[in-house]
């Protein structure tokens, strides 16, 4: 018993190891070996194997080695392989002997999902020393039911239509127009066709082409996405019962009813095939009925879909709907683009772009815009200029425009009448790529009205108006002094003006007027002083120091100039001023009547030449010789008047202009600075050389 045990439990473990599973779970593969093979096998044995894959699977059983003692038979020793009880073969024998039954290389197959193999030795074995059994290698297949022929009980098949064979198993599946009956093996008529969803599909009648067995009451639905059309086209061979009537044909006991969402269904029957049914629906319903009475053969119809048609869009006035097809379909964008010069409007308000969309209902789901033609606003308006409308309406598109200055008073910087066109990007654009935006400059030195006759200041005449539009009148606490309008918000005078004490006077004590001929009419000054601006260079700090005479004052507020306010114009760098140049010399300082000196409320005005500097300079000699103190002459200085005297410039006229004048535009040549006496025999008035600062004047301007 001992023996016994030790056998069997070899068995297992040739057998087992191969695969670890659950007891529960039979093995899908395994090995079989004789006791202690490979060697001999021991006499007296009997031992079994009972082998089992999992149900729907057959056992297949490979010999990889079988030596057994051979006999007629397999009398003495053999090795039996049975089915529930049937023995498919009993082995014996090696390969080439010539008793016995040897397998060879033919596996034996399983009938079904067990196999129990039967191992028998006697106690005679004179080779026992060579014999050493068999060596087998089995495996689960998977086994074709649906390939198996009918029992010949009578039964009939494993499935009543249609077979799957599956891993292990098989399952039963219907044609179209049946189903499954309970036992998973039959089928009985149905038409529970469900619902088709497809874009296109082929339905048909049970049985058909054929009359089916029983009665039918049929329901398919054809329901596919919103915004599509379904279309029927039924085949030729159509038969469905009818009755024909003097009303015409009659469908009482057998029909296919269509039925389409918001209309009246649809009966069909009789031999005539409806052919095509557009339903202009995404849902159709088909009803079959019929008796158990009477013949009907069935239909069959083949449904496609197509996209809702949307109307065609319109037109847009001044504007453009692409893409232009024949048709348009559901999910079909159509675009909206305006002609140039014109701009995209919808419910009054302006959009960048437009699409619209084709819905499924057939209806764009937006209706179109408007084109509005475009306007470019108001035009920048032109500081001392204005604007004339050549063409167009309200700014808009192809509007032409030209500005113009304010003449004579201003005029366009390179002298050009500048047209602006209003563009399709909403901006006004020149006809002329140089300018960018129109400017008006002002129009120095040339006023209005023209002095007629040769006057004097010191011995001079009164300045009719709108003569000298530049001249300046400033008040600086009780003081008085002049100076002259140079640019919209600069006027330019001396430096001694706006010193006192050697430091620069407060801004809010400069009170400034222009555009006057009299003081008398003062009521407020014309403009006020934001800054002031010496030459860094003057340092007149004992009185008898002039050199750099010169100051510029910033106003709070730029000037409109008109005929009695106008600039002066600048020299050019560096200007030489000939000996004998006529000048204009004004302002409202002292006037002297029989030798007596007397303060003016009129704005006088007198022409004196420019003197040669060496005379000039001789003249400052002598006074210095007679043992006076008066300041020395510099290159930046020049002086003008007469030899004889009688007329100068004099007190109240510092830091006003000498004014020379080119095909009649005056240019400022100098500025009133100082002199010996006014007007006196031998004596001359000295003025501030502006030449020789026109660069700080214009750096100042520039930086301020």
């Amino acid at each position: 018993m001992k023996w016994t045990f030790g056998i069997i439990w070899f068995l297992y473990l040739s057998v087992c190891e191969s695969m670890w599973l659950p007891d529960s779970v039979p093995a899908m593969y395994g090995e079989v070996q004789s006791p202690e093979y490979p060697q001999p096998y021991p006499p007296n044995l009997q031992e079994q194997w009972d082998l089992s894959v999992p149900e729907g699977y057959q056992i297949r059983l490979t010999f990889t080695h079988m030596d057994i003692e051979a006999s007629p038979g397999c009398y003495y020793d053999a090795l039996t392989v049975l089915y529930n009880g049937k023995v498919l073969g009993r082995f014996c024998g090696h390969e080439n002997s010539a008793d016995g039954h040897h397998p060879g290389n033919h596996p034996i197959l399983s009938p079904g999902n067990k196999l129990t193999l039967i191992f028998q030795t006697d106690n005679n074995n004179p080779e026992r020393h060579q014999n050493v059994g068999f060596s087998a290698q089995y495996q689960a297949i998977d086994i074709d039911e649906c390939s198996a022929p009918e029992p010949v009980d009578g039964s009939g098949p494993l499935c009543a239509q249609i077979c799957l064979n599956i891993l292990g198993s098989y399952i039963c599946s219907c044609h179209h127009g049946y189903e499954l009956r309970s036992d998973q093996r039959t089928c009985v008529l149905s038409c529970g066709g469900g619902i088709f969803d497809e874009p296109e599909g082929h339905l048909f009648s049970p049985g058909y082409p054929n009359s089916p067995p029983h009665s039918v009451s049929c329901q398919y639905i054809i329901s596919v996405e919103s915004g599509f059309i379904i279309t029927l086209n039924f085949s030729d061979n159509f038969h469905i019962e009818s009755v024909n009537t003097e009303q015409g044909t009659k469908c009482p006991y057998h029909w296919l009813q269509v039925t389409i969402p918001d209309r009246e269904p649809i009966k069909l029957c009789g031999a005539k095939s409806p052919g095509l049914i557009v339903t202009n629906s995404n849902t159709v319903t088909l009803d079959y009925h019929t008796d158990e009475e009477g013949l009907s053969n069935g239909w069959s119809l083949d449904y496609s879909t197509h996209r809702v048609n949307c109307p065609p869009p319109g037109n847009v006035v001044k504007g453009r709907v692409t893409p232009n097809p024949t048709q348009f379909f559901y999910r079909d964008y159509i675009f909206v683009r305006c002609d140039q010069g014109y701009k995209l409007m919808m419910n009054g308000q302006e959009i960048e772009s437009f699409s619209a969309m084709c819905q499924s209902n057939g209806q764009w789901h937006l209706p179109l815009p408007e084109c509005h033609i475009i306007d470019c606003g108001e035009p920048q308006p032109l500081l001392n200029g204005g604007v004339t409308f050549l063409s167009g309406f309200q700014n808009q598109y192809r509007s032409v425009i030209q500005y113009h200055c304010n003449e004579p008073f201003y005029y366009f910087f390179g002298s050009l009448n500048v047209n602006f066109t209003c563009e399709s990007d909403r901006k006004w654009r020149s006809n002329n790529d140089v300018v960018v935006s129109p400017l008006c400059i002002p129009v120095c030195g040339q006023p209005t009205n023209h002095i007629t006759g040769i006057q004097r200041i010191t011995g001079g005449s009164e300045a009719p108006e709108n003569t000298i539009p530049w001249q300046v009148l400033l008040t600086i606490s009780a003081g008085r002094g002049g100076g002259m309008v140079i640019a919209n918000r600069w006027i330019m005078t001396a430096a001694h003006v706006v010193v006192h004490n050697n430091l620069p006077v407060s801004s809010e004590t400069v009170h400034i007027y222009m555009g006057l001929n009299d003081v008398k009419t003062l009521d407020h000054p014309t403009a006020y002083a934001a800054s002031i601006h010496i030459h860094p260079n003057y340092t007149n700090t004992n009185n008898l120091d002039f050199n750099n005479d010169i100051a510029l004052i910033k106003l709070k507020d730029p000037i409109t100039f008109n005929a009695s306010i106008m600039p002066i114009c600048l020299p050019e760098e560096r200007d030489t001023y000939l000996t004998g140049l006529i000048g204009l010399v004004s302002g409202y300082g002292l006037t002297k009547n029989n030798s007596r000196l007397f303060s003016t409320n009129k704005l006088n005005y007198v022409l004196l030449p420019v003197v040669e500097d060496n005379i000039c300079a001789k003249s400052i000699t002598s006074v210095k010789d007679a043992g006076k103190d008066v300041p020395n002459l510099t290159n930046n200085m020049f002086c003008a008047g007469r030899p004889e005297g009688g007329k100068d410039s004099c007190q109240g006229d510092s830091g006003g202009p000498y004014a020379l004048s080119d095909h009649g535009r005056f240019w400022a040549a100098g500025i009133v600075s100082w002199g010996v006496g006014c007007g006196e025999k031998g004596r001359y008035g000295v003025y501030t050389r502006v030449a020789n600062y026109v660069g700080w004047i214009k750096k100042t301007m520039q930086e301020n």
